[in-house]
């Protein structure tokens, strides 16, 4: 069990349900980034010499009380090679977790004393939760910290996934393992918008609803809060002019 499941719980109202919230709208009038800029070359170089952006989500409004200082924490924005093209990891986390029970998720957790670097503790969470070998990741890149409203300071790691890499998810921590097509999630008409008011403060969040086929049945794989916004940011990257 990663660390992260061990954080108090943050505070929701009760009975609070993400995926029955209004919706507000969707940026379907934003453009969605091109397919020849979501290919492994591309985003190598994407990397290698970044534009000038500005990330749209910087921290959630907390949900604990008191000060607590954030907690260093890091996920893996795995791609994997899939044959209509790359494909965002992503789990459902299981629902006897402490924290954030039954969410999708990026694999990934608090870094470790002895971890190295933020790279370094998404690639060992991301072997512990779904099996997945170093020796099949390289990594491209990161996105800015994010902040979540439970006090974790969060760093996106980006790695694209070789050929021969096998997922073998840990039952205690993950419920299932799928991805959805980068092409999707990087389609602003996708994201969703919510805002509720909650202690006398507005909250607001994206969500990315994405219809699964398992088996010939449909499961809706609802990515919201702290994923959707890392994956919006990483459409900010994406999507930005170059200089």
């Amino acid at each position: 069990m990663t660390a992260l499941d061990t954080a108090p719980r943050g505070r929701l109202p009760a009975g609070f349900d993400p995926r029955t919230m209004p919706v507000l709208g969707t940026d379907a009038a934003l453009p969605a980034v091109p397919a020849e800029m979501l290919t492994a070359q591309a985003l190598r170089q994407r990397f290698a010499a970044p534009p000038a952006w500005e990330p749209e989500v910087r921290a959630e409004p907390s949900l604990l009380r008191g000060s607590l200082p954030p907690a260093a924490a890091a996920v893996l924005l795995a791609l994997l090679p899939r044959p209509q093209g790359l494909s965002v990891l992503l789990t459902e986390r299981t629902q006897q977790l402490s924290s954030h029970a039954g969410q999708v998720a990026f694999p990934g957790g608090r870094m470790d004393a002895g971890d190295a670097s933020a790279a370094d503790a998404a690639l060992r969470e991301a072997q512990e939760e779904v099996g997945l070998e170093r020796r099949f990741v390289d990594i491209i890149g990161q996105l800015p910290v994010y902040l979540t409203g439970t006090r974790f300071a969060v760093t996106p790691v980006v790695a694209l996934v070789r050929e021969g890499f096998a997922l073998r998810h840990n039952p205690q921590e993950v419920a299932s393992v799928f991805d959805v097509p980068l092409a999707f999630l990087m389609n602003p008409a996708h994201h969703r918008r919510h805002r509720i008011i909650f202690d006398g403060q507005a909250r607001e969040w994206f969500s990315m609803p994405y219809d699964d086929d398992v088996d010939g049945v449909r499961v809706q794989r609802f990515i919201w809060g702290a994923t959707a916004g890392m994956l919006r940011n990483f459409y900010r990257f994406l999507s930005a002019p170059m200089r």
